[in-house]
């Protein structure tokens, strides 16, 4: 009888609970197709609610705080009075690869979405678009022709109009087709000019102050013959700067790239097979020619001994800022004494090229740290700039060659860091960083292709320094969508607006009183 009563015990039990489960209401499936659920699935909320941005004793989180800042600011941008005094110095500062996202992201470093960089807080700002005559997306070489020569070009081509084609031996030698930069102009007006930069002297966004070439890889005579052949008679790019027709008035010139310089039978990593030494060259040029190749020689030879100021930091590019060593200068302290050379015995004033070129490089190899890194690097210059001329008589402008495919996204709270992982999972159960690439190397470091699966991005990222990218390649591409401008000083006002790239010397000449086009004087 016992058996018998728990074997109708258990069965009563499993009756009920099926009778539970026939008259349960059914959960609706969850219909993504549904306009609300589109809706949640793309404004979730996952943010903690210890927030330090929405407790209430934050000023933030009260109205009178942005109703206060707003008007700040229009009182700030109505008292501006135009500044329409010739422009005697201007100091165009190239942040190569610094789209939009770059130095919103580098605000990070500077504590956070409200500091400001150098460069934000000039009163002009406006938009440039970056297209080259043959691609949507543009390299470094054709647009340094756009935003130093006036005029747009092909793709990897430095200062020479877009009749000639990339690698065009031929056609460089046509000089009807050779276009001139700004520093030319001011070279003419009577001015000084010169280039900083944290890459080689060589590569293409510096040389489109004074080379003419083809093709941007023709940095030394053996990159070029092997195009051209080695009886070409056509000038590399270090040739150019040493002895071309711009190159040889340059007062100051500082960046790195010894290897373009000097045959290898004079220097071990030496790149040239011509049996030169350019910078020996350079040396025997003038007694009143200056070289250094450390921080320590820049910092304490004496700029009133000398006419011209060559300074080589390195056989290829200087180190990144975060690995840098105390013997290579900063981008800063390489301004300064620029600035400093270039404000001596020229009453006409001078015409100053700075690029911040590793940010772009880092972008290239998707170590998004480093290039912020290397942006706030390039802030600092920039504000030492403006704090040692002044907005009555120099103009300083800063704007981007091109972007770079560098996204942030995630919804991330305000009081993290942006290199940390955002604060949901992706439907594939793991998290995903806020930094990424469309494309670049970083794509290997965080999905294992054996496996079809992504790497848990959280671990990978303490291993390595690059961020993910969704399709493998190299190097990354650059983005293709316009950069921004600023500017300060003399004329900066017409900067406003979005215009093409090569609109920027056509501006700054203007201003200065300089080239062949309309003058403010």
């Amino acid at each position: 009888p016992t058996a018998y009563l728990r074997r109708k015990l258990i069965a009563l039990l499993l009756l009920g609970v099926l009778t539970i489960v026939a008259y349960a209401e059914p959960e609706p499936a969850l219909d993504c197709g549904n306009a609300d659920c589109a809706e949640s699935d793309m404004h979730p909320d996952f943010f903690s609610h210890t927030s330090p941005y929405s407790r209430s004793n934050d000023p933030e989180a009260t109205s009178d705080y942005w109703l206060q800042k707003g008007k700040d600011f229009v009182r700030k941008q109505a008292s501006l009075r135009l500044n329409k005094r010739v422009a005697k110095n201007v100091i165009l500062f190239l942040g190569d690869g610094m789209g939009l996202t770059t130095f919103t992201a580098a605000r990070d470093l500077l504590g956070g979405t409200q500091a400001q960089l150098a460069f934000e807080k000039f009163p002009y700002t406006g938009f440039s678009m970056t297209y080259s005559v043959n691609t949507m997306v543009p390299d470094s070489a054709c647009t340094s022709t756009a935003y130093l020569c006036g005029i747009k070009a092909n793709h990897g081509t430095i200062g020479v109009n877009a009749q000639i084609e990339r690698s065009d031996c031929a056609g460089m030698n046509d000089t009807t087709n050779h276009v001139h930069s700004i520093a030319k102009w001011a070279l003419d007006a009577g001015k000084s000019a010169g280039l900083v930069t944290t890459t080689r002297v060589t590569h293409a966004s510096p040389a489109g102050v004074y080379a003419h070439v083809a093709d941007r890889e023709w940095e030394d005579d053996a990159a070029l013959a092997e195009d051209c052949g080695a009886d070409s008679g056509l000038p590399d790019i270090a040739q150019q700067l040493i002895h071309g027709e711009v190159g040889k008035q340059l007062k100051v010139i500082l960046g790195g790239g010894k290897r373009e310089f000097i045959d290898s039978e004079f220097y071990k990593k030496g790149r040239r097979q011509d049996g030169r030494n350019l910078i020996e060259e350079y040396l025997q040029q003038s007694s009143a020619n200056a070289y250094v190749e450390t921080r320590e020689e820049l910092q304490s030879v004496d700029l009133n001994s000398y006419d011209r100021l060559l300074g080589i930091f390195g056989k290829s590019h200087l180190d990144y800022h975060i690995d840098s060593e105390e013997t290579q200068p900063t981008l800063k302290e390489m301004t300064v004494r620029a600035i400093e050379m270039l404000q001596m015995n020229n009453n006409k004033g001078y015409f100053l090229f700075v690029e911040g070129g590793r940010i772009d490089t880092a972008h290239h190899d998707n170590m998004a740290e480093y290039a912020l890194d290397e942006t706030v690097e390039f802030s600092k210059a920039i504000q030492a700039a403006r704090d040692m001329t002044s907005e009555e008589d120099t103009l300083i402008v800063v704007t981007a060659d091109h972007s770079h495919s560098f996204t942030i996204s995630g919804y991330q709270d305000r009081d993290r860091e942006l290199t940390e992982i955002a604060p949901a999972e992706a439907t594939d159960d793991q998290s995903y960083l806020i930094l990424s690439y469309a494309n670049g190397p970083g794509f290997e470091d965080y999905y294992n292709t054996e496996k079809n699966k992504r790497r848990n991005p959280e671990k990978t990222r303490k291993k390595v320094s690059t961020f993910p990218a969704t399709a493998p390649l190299d190097s990354a591409t650059h983005g293709g969508e316009d950069v921004a401008v600023f500017a300060s000083g003399p004329w900066a006002h017409l900067f406003t607006g979005v215009y093409d790239q090569n609109t920027i010397p056509h501006i700054m000449a203007y201003a200065s009183c300089v080239g062949e086009g309309l003058k403010a004087c």
